[in-house]
């Protein structure tokens, strides 16, 4: 049975789509098999052509139930659902239904006072830092900031993922034929703090490079694709 991945949160402009797309890159990466879902009705489906997961529009309460009920049925898949912003009801709807909830969050005063609110609200999610400084001194900065407000939550809170500008080559409706090393290295390094969350074993001989996938690895990851079609 599949593990649903919900990454939600009150406040929009966090990253939860880009740590989606992300996830589930780094996923295909180290050759485990996922659906990115989307649930935000301001987005567009993207292409699955060429990404190492697949991608499932759920845009309605109807398409969602549908789309939960398939991934669930799929042996050692992972759904990784989009959530959007603003939409407490649909968080509320997605942490009942999730193996593990993700609350990404920037370094800014207001979006870490939304996730405290989301921390408590949600007691078994967790905290992710997104789209963080690479500058030492902004990133000592933003490290300093998160230790004096979320210290009461540091067993939730994980690892930061780094502003990578890379990151928007997922969100294309069309991703790019070879993509860039470092962005491969990131989409795997958040994938493997989401997994050892689950406790999933990595059978590392698995992992593909970052720039091109065999296409034996790119048929055993679409075999399934239409399970999700319906």
């Amino acid at each position: 049975m599949a593990d649903i991945i919900c990454v939600i949160g009150n406040k929009g402009g966090t990253g939860k789509t880009t740590l989606s797309h992300m996830l589930c890159q780094g996923m295909g990466l180290l050759g485990q098999r996922s659906v990115c879902v989307l649930t935000d009705t301001y987005r567009e489906p993207l292409d699955p052509a060429g990404r190492r997961y697949l991608v499932a529009d759920a845009r309605t309460r109807e398409a969602l139930g549908k789309v939960v009920d398939k991934v669930r049925s799929l042996k050692a898949w992972m759904g990784v659902i989009d959530g959007g912003g603003n939409r407490t009801e649909m968080d509320r709807k997605l942490y009942s239904v999730a193996d593990l909830v993700l609350l990404p969050f920037r370094d800014s005063h207001e979006d870490i006072r939304t996730v405290v609110r989301d921390l408590e609200m949600f007691p078994r999610a967790y905290a992710i830092p997104t789209q963080w400084p690479t500058n030492i001194w902004q990133r000592e900065a933003a490290d300093k900031t998160v230790l004096d407000l979320l210290a009461p939550y540091g067993d939730r809170l994980l690892e930061p993922v780094a502003t990578l500008s890379a990151t928007k080559l997922l969100l294309q409706k069309n991703i790019p034929g070879g993509l860039p090393s470092p962005l491969g290295n990131a989409c795997r390094s958040v994938a493997r703090q989401v997994l050892d969350l689950l406790q999933i074993t990595i059978d590392d001989s698995f992992a593909v490079d970052s720039v091109s996938a065999p296409a034996a690895n790119m048929a055993a990851l679409a075999r399934p694709a239409s399970a999700l079609a319906a």
